[in-house]
Parts: structure tokens; sequence; C-alpha cells
């Protein structure tokens, strides 16, 4: 599909620009800690993040009171810390769906503006 190297480092901005919304949509189906989120992530190859980018979103939404953290004993080794999707998370999540949506049908009008007939 992406045919060159340039192509590819373009589609990896865009994906680290929407992660926080991909974290924050599969937190809405329920609680997961942070491995089991980039297993689910992986499900959707041009969502796929690592571990590199997952914490400090992570983190990030903890300290904004959009994600609240448990920690919990773990039978197969240590401790996980399991995240779950807060109210004001839920809204934010919602914003961001928004803003994205608005986004999206702009570039489709756009495309078919020009000629290039994407729909």
């Amino acid at each position: 599909m992406l045919e060159n190297e340039e192509i590819r480092v373009w589609a990896t901005q865009i994906r680290k620009g929407m992660a926080e919304l991909c974290v924050l949509a599969r937190l809405r189906k329920g609680e997961a800690y942070g491995y089991e989120l980039l297993r689910g992530m992986r499900e959707y190859p041009w969502l796929s993040i690592t571990e590199g980018t997952l914490y400090p979103i992570l983190n990030r939404a903890a300290e904004s009171g959009w994600v609240v953290l448990e920690n919990r004993p773990s039978a197969t080794g240590p401790p996980r810390r399991y995240y779950s999707l807060t109210a004001s998370g839920a809204r934010r999540l919602e914003n961001m769906v928004a803003a994205w949506q608005a986004i999206g049908d702009s570039v489709k009008k756009l495309l078919n503006d020009t000629g290039e007939g994407y729909e």
C-alpha cells in the first residue's frame, strides 16, 4: 500500500498524533494494563504504538484526571497497573472524536474538490 520510506515516515507522524485518541478509545472498552493496551493496538497494524509512546500518554492522562490507575498483584510476575477511563476522560475522548471526524470530513472535501475523488 505505502510504497516508499518517505510515506512511511509521514504515516508514522500521523499515527503519533492520533495515539492519545486511540489509547483513550481502547480504554472506553474497559480497564486494561499497559502490555494489554499495546497488544490490543497491534490488532490494528497502522495504529500500533511502542511502550515509549504509550506510557507517557498514560502518565499525562492520569495527571490530567482522564484515567485512573490501580496497582494489582499479578500471578505471573510483578504487580500490574490497570488503567480506567474516567468521566472526564470520556468527555475528552468525545471531543477528540468530534475533532477527528471534522478533520477527516475536511480532508475528504479537499481531496474531492481537487479532483482526487476520495470518499
